[in-house]
């Protein structure tokens, strides 16, 4: 990222999504701008808005939405960030024909349409700045690793055209900490909030926790439980099984940097 401070905590929102916008930064946002909220994507036509706002609203902590769309083809959103553009401020997208994925971009301009609908969701790496300012580590921010996210067998609430299980992502902590984390995230309920299980990874239906379905596997200490999350990686599930004709997510990681302060979504 040439045209940014060497330090993610040195760096606005503003001159990061300067920096996407440019081709500067195409990875994950992890650790980057703490002190304001990152969101998740899910872009569609609108006529198949609807039926996902519902699927949000029905799980709620996978899908905490933060913003969409006023209107379609809206390629501005304000309420988050002055001067953002949808189409050109994320690292990187994802292609969706008919549920399937067909190729990751770093830009979506010439995929624009105007009848799509922007939807942004709560990310996790919102609430590890409070796990850090407690004194936790965050395993995948002192590894410099993208989190990694499972498929998990947690049914979600369906919505109409929309179902799927639960994608989840995971920080290894012992096991005070890992209460601490609880504790900490709970506070935190549009960005996911209080963890959806920790300790044996195969009773939510994960075989190999050092083989991640996304992000890449973070170390694990003896002494050390995995620590699980809703993850805003699971509208991707639910519009895999969907299939809608066509539409857009950010690449797992790669999230919108927005102009909200962490604080604002904090219950304090």
């Amino acid at each position: 990222m040439s045209n940014t401070p060497n330090s993610p905590k040195n760096v606005s929102p503003q001159a990061l999504r300067q920096a996407i916008r440019q081709g500067d930064h195409k990875g994950n946002t992890s650790g980057f701008c703490p002190g304001f909220v990152q969101c998740n994507v899910a872009i569609l036509p609108a006529d198949w808005a609807n039926e996902f706002l519902q699927f949000c609203q029905l799980n709620p902590k996978p899908c905490p939405l933060v913003a969409m769309s006023s209107q379609p083809g809206q390629i501005d959103m304000p309420e988050i960030a002055q001067g953002f553009d949808i189409r050109t401020d994320v690292p990187s997208y994802r292609i969706f024909r008919d549920g399937q994925f067909k190729e990751e971009v770093h830009d979506i301009q010439e995929y624009w349409r105007d009848d799509l609908v922007t939807f942004l969701l709560g990310c996790s790496f919102s609430f590890e700045e409070a796990l850090l300012a407690d004194g936790l580590d965050v395993r995948n921010i002192s590894q410099g690793k993208n989190v990694p996210m499972y498929r998990s067998n947690i049914a979600c609430k369906p919505a109409g055209r929309f179902s799927g299980d639960m994608v989840v992502s995971m920080r290894p902590f012992k096991a005070a900490d890992a209460i601490r984390a609880i504790q900490i995230c709970s506070r935190f309920p549009s960005v996911h909030g209080a963890p959806v299980h920790f300790g044996d990874p195969s009773l939510i239906g994960i075989n190999d926790v050092h083989q991640p379905d996304y992000g890449d596997a973070v170390d694990i200490a003896d002494d050390e439980v995995p620590v699980f999350w809703a993850c805003g990686v699971t509208p991707q599930v639910a519009l895999e099984q969907a299939k809608p004709p066509f539409c857009i997510t950010h690449s797992p990681g790669c999230m919108v940097v927005s102009d909200l302060p962490n604080s604002r979504l904090a219950i304090m």
